[in-house]
Formats: C-alpha cells, sequence, structure tokens
C-alpha cells in the first residue's frame, strides 16, 4: 500500500482496469446477499485480466497476477512440499459464510479482513442467535493455506526472515529452509485464558528434560498470520483484554520469564462478538479495533424465512448445502489471493487522505485511529476490485465501515420552517 500525491481532479474518478470476460461475469452481491449462485455464474471478485496458463507469455501478467499464480500452483502441488492438515473437525463443519442471508456489511468488512489481516480487528455486537459466531467461523474457509518454515512455532514466512522468532534463524543454521503448506490458524481464547496461556512461558516439564530453558508457545503465536477470535470479548478479564490488543497493536510478542526472554511475530486477524445485553464492551477496547459493527439490524420477512430455510437445511442436510456453496466459495477464495497480492501496489492520495480525515473530523471522532483503520480498509476494498488506486467507492466504504459507527456527531435534518404565524382576530363589531 502506497501514497501518492495527486491534483484533487483526480480523487474519486480513477479508471479501473481493463476487465476480462471471465471477471466481467462477477457478481459480488451474491455473496452479500447470501444467495445460491448457478455454479456457471461464480468467479472470483477482483476484476483484473484472468489468470493464465503457462503457454501464455509472462509479460501479459502484472506482477500481482504472477506472484498470486504462483501461490496457486504451489497451492495445488502441495505434495511436492508437504501438506499439514490441521483443520478442526468442528471448523470443516462450520455454516458456510457464502450461506449466511442478510448482514452483508459485516460479511464486506470480514472479507476485507481477510484480504489485509493487519486491518485492525474486526468487533461484531449482538444478541443470541444473530450468526455473529457463525460468520466469524465461517470467514476461515476463505481464508488460503499459508506457506510455513517447518519446526517454527508461529508460523513464520520462509520468505520473510526478518519476521522470525527468535532462534529460528540459529536453529537452521546455513541449510535450505525447510517448507510446508498448512492451513491458516482458527484460534479461539476462551474467556478464563490465563496469561501465560496466551502469551507462553516456560515448559518446566520439557526443560527438566532437556537441562535448559523451554519456551512453551501461547494462542498468539499459534495464531500468527490466521484468525483470532474471541467469544463474549466484553466479558474477558479487563487485565487479558488489555495485554490482547496491546499486543496486536504492535505485531510482535515479548515474553520474559524465568531464565528466558523470547519474542515473535503475532500479527493475526482479530474477530471479536459479544452481546451488549450481556454487558457492553469498554470504549478503549472499541477504539482500538478498527471496525465494529451491530448484527441486529432487523431484516425483512422473506430475508428471515430464507435464514430460517437455510438453517433448516444445513441442520438435515450439511453435505448438499457446502456442495452448493463450494464454487462461490472457492470463487472467493482465489479473490483473497489475488486481492492480497494487489494490495501491495495499490495508492491512495494525500488528497483521499484528507477526506477520510474531514469525515472522521465532521463525526467528532476522537483521536487519529479512525483515519489509520478507514486507510486500510480503503486499500483493501479497491484490492478487493482489482485496483491498484483508491477511488471514491473505496472512501465511501471505508467511511460506512470504520468512521460512521465511531461517530458522536451525526447530521440532523435541518428544522421544518416555523409554521407562519395564525391569522389576526377578526377586527371588533
Amino acid at each position: 500500500m502506497r501514497q501518492m500525491a495527486l491534483g484533487p481532479q483526480q480523487c474519486g474518478n480513477m479508471a479501473p482496469n481493463a476487465l476480462s470476460s471471465r471477471h466481467r461475469n462477477v457478481n459480488p452481491q451474491s455473496f452479500l446477499a447470501g444467495q445460491r449462485v448457478p455454479v456457471a455464474n461464480v468467479a472470483p471478485v477482483c476484476r483484473r485480466q484472468k489468470l493464465v496458463c503457462k503457454a501464455v507469455a509472462s509479460a501479459e501478467l502484472s506482477e500481482a497476477e504472477a506472484r498470486a499464480q504462483a501461490t496457486m500452483e504451489a497451492m495445488k502441488s502441495v505434495e511436492n512440499v508437504g501438506f499439514d492438515y490441521e483443520r478442526s473437525a468442528r471448523l470443516s463443519r462450520a455454516f458456510p459464510l457464502t450461506a449466511v442471508i442478510g448482514q452483508d456489511l459485516i460479511k464486506q468488512a470480514l472479507l476485507l479482513g481477510a484480504i489485509d489481516t493487519n486491518l485492525g480487528g474486526i468487533a461484531i455486537s449482538g444478541r443470541r442467535g444473530t450468526a455473529k459466531s457463525v460468520m466469524a467461523r465461517g470467514l476461515h474457509a476463505l481464508l488460503p493455506p499459508i506457506e510455513v518454515v517447518e519446526g517454527s512455532f508461529c508460523n513464520a514466512d520462509p520468505d520473510d526472515p526478518r519476521g522470525w522468532e527468535d532462534g529460528l534463524a540459529e536453529k537452521l543454521g546455513n541449510r535450505e529452509v525447510p517448507r510446508k503448506i498448512r492451513e491458516a490458524p482458527f484460534v479461539q481464547i476462551p474467556l478464563g485464558v490465563t496469561e501465560d496461556r496466551l502469551v507462553g512461558t516456560v515448559d518446566i516439564e520439557a526443560s527438566m528434560k532437556e537441562g535448559k530453558t523451554v519456551f512453551q508457545p501461547g494462542l498468539l503465536a499459534e495464531a500468527h498470520r490466521g484468525i483470532l477470535y474471541v467469544d463474549e470479548v466484553n466479558l474477558l478479564d479487563e487485565g487479558i483484554a488489555n495485554l490482547l490488543l496491546g499486543i496486536l497493536s504492535d505485531g510482535v510478542n515479548t515474553v520474559e520469564r524465568e531464565g528466558i526472554s523470547i519474542s515473535h511475530p503475532c500479527r493475526p486477524l482479530l474477530i471479536a462478538t459479544y452481546n451488549p445485553e450481556e454487558g457492553p464492551l469498554r470504549e478503549h477496547l472499541l477504539d482500538r479495533i478498527a471496525i465494529c459493527l451491530s448484527a441486529d439490524v432487523p431484516g425483512t420477512s422473506d430475508e428471515r424465512v430464507a435464514a430460517i430455510d437455510a438453517a433448516v437445511r444445513f441442520q438435515d442436510s450439511p453435505e448438499k448445502v457446502f456442495e452448493e456453496t463450494r464454487e462461490l466459495t472457492e470463487g472467493l477464495n482465489s479473490s483473497v489471493i489475488l486481492a492480497r497480492e494487489y494490495l501491495k501496489e495499490v495508492e491512495i492520495s494525500r488528497d483521499q487522505v484528507k477526506y477520510l480525515v474531514e469525515e472522521a473530523r465532521r463525526g467528532g471522532v476522537q483521536g487519529h485511529r479512525a483515519e489509520l483503520f478507514a486507510l486500510r480498509a480503503a486499500c483493501a476494498a479497491a484490492a478487493l476490485e482489482g485496483r491498484d488506486r483508491v477511488n471514491k467507492d473505496d472512501l465511501r466504504q471505508a467511511v460506512n465501515l470504520v468512521i460512521l459507527p465511531r461517530s458522536i456527531l451525526l447530521d440532523s435534518p435541518p428544522p421544518d420552517d416555523e409554521a407562519p404565524p395564525p391569522p389576526p382576530p377578526p377586527p371588533p363589531p
């Protein structure tokens, strides 16, 4: 993501790249509306030219598309790399996100979070039975597998040695980096989690066996480069919540315990859900989460009927629902892969940043986190559409997702004109 200087006339009027026939047929609203789509109409959301086969000259591919093609080819040849299928049975049977009816704004936010896991987190509030947990778990199916260093306890990226945990480079020495492909992690933090379980501690048993201090990784190490899910975050211990958000903001977890001092990267996508009836989420915690939305949006009668139908069909025949949504899920999965590569090239102008700042000021938003989060959301929205420049639609989406929920001053309609004074009384007879 880069920032460039453009004139005011270019703000919000940036033409998208030419579309291929495959991507012109895309209908992103089919995902947002939770509809069942014929297989022939399903394709990735990204609107750049489609990836071509190896026979096509590489000059026809942009750098982002070439990287995405390499990723997809690596996913198809996992037998040459080694595949670690660690997805839990519960997640493998989770209700598909593409089958959820309604909740378009939340699904859009989750999709942007899948593209940019450094977005800043997503909080979903809602009463019981509003599909909060269903959507959080359903997002996992849209995340592509990740390539990790074999033997790393925090899913280190083999192509980013500067982001490895302490001691990994020394452990590998000069030999070739061993690689494997695994599912993106999905880690849920229980309400009663301790600090040692969260950040890591000394493994007493292993230390006694080996005669030296051995580090036992925590949940944060397991969640790196995946999803970190907190249900009922408003009931989480305040000290643990502050520690968690502090580490996620820094992107690094430093553990200092008896005889050890170790650091490892920690940049998962945080998804937090809570029921406001059981207690509000503290304001300072909400301020540190990028997107905060409510699932308590009243649906139409048709939407409620469709939601009941989807839930009953999934209970009776989950395999049929998986089959119906497989093509759309795989298409969105490919779109996430492409958009992650496009994101590295997305540019936003100074005038567009100024627009986000002015919208935050107009809404009475305090601090600067809203603008920073909105900037990342706008760039992710542009990448999802296959563009390398942010346009006015991306800015509008970022305002709706990030700035508007934080606003304390909303524009009110102008007051009605005062009624004319009553006519004077008739003259006396």
